[in-house]
């Protein structure tokens, strides 16, 4: 049981790649929290899902862009299972932006959820991570912050660019406390978010196509995210901090692959 006695808070867990994440971490014995928005109920299939098996697991509701909200949500889970040892920063928004054509403010919600509610949560538990001397933290990026070629991501990729600084700055900050930081830039991975939320609804043929794009000739299932960050947040990759791993299939299609 890689994660046995650990305590594991994972936003936007209640679907895709939280969710996949949740249910692979309490597989290898973690006590985890899954974190939600509105969708409550789903988050507590989840968590009865993973009871079920032979775990433990708590629904918390929070808005990451709302510190009031975080910090409440890190309590709950404190005097539920006490000192949180893992946290995964998964909660994410897209948008269809342009920064050419559309005003700035259309990002801020962008900003609020992908970029500031991963400072605010790490803010929230971090305390006592450094009091213990311990603590993985895992930031989930994409590949467009890496420079994807894919019209009407802009606005999106300038965010999750920012996550993969975060990261580095993150680490650097926290790894004489003993704490890992650590990220992974998925590529297209079938979700919610990417077959329904994305810039248009994803047919068969949009897969193909995208499917084509990578070296592995398929699109990518949660699973190829929850097992890659399971591995981040164990014991087994101590020595790994302020990395972010590329997780796409080989993708093809970058704006240039120089820095």
């Amino acid at each position: 049981m890689r994660l046995e006695n650990r305590v594991a808070l994972i936003t936007g867990a209640s679907r895709g790649l939280g969710k996949a994440m949740a249910l692979a971490f309490a597989s290898e014995g973690a006590s985890v929290a899954v974190n939600y928005v509105k969708n409550r109920e789903q988050a507590e299939l989840i968590c009865e899902e993973i009871v079920e098996s032979g775990g433990m697991a708590l629904p918390v509701q929070a808005d990451v862009s709302n510190p009031a909200e975080v910090k409440a949500m890190v309590k709950i889970v404190e005097d539920v299972y006490g000192d949180i040892d893992i946290l995964v920063n998964n909660a994410g928004l897209f948008a269809p932006i342009s920064l050419i054509d559309d005003p700035p403010s259309k990002i801020d919600r962008l900003y609020e959820v992908n970029i500031k509610g991963i400072i605010y949560t790490v803010q929230a538990v971090i305390g006592k991570m450094k009091e213990r001397k311990y603590g993985r933290i895992l930031n989930i990026s994409s590949i467009a912050g890496l420079g994807t070629a894919v019209a009407n991501t802009s606005g999106y990729a300038a965010t999750k660019a920012a996550v993969i600084s975060l990261t580095k700055r993150m680490a650097l900050e926290l790894g004489e406390f003993g704490v890992t930081v650590n990220g992974i830039a998925p590529g297209f991975i079938k979700t919610d978010m990417t077959l329904h939320g994305g810039v248009t609804e994803a047919s068969p043929e949009d897969l193909k196509a995208i499917a084509e794009r990578a070296m592995l000739n398929r699109v990518g299932e949660p699973e190829d995210i929850a097992y890659p960050a399971l591995f981040l947040v164990s014991d087994e990759a101590s020595f790994i901090t302020g990395q972010t791993l590329t997780v796409d299939g080989g993708r093809k299609d970058f704006l240039s692959h120089s820095a």
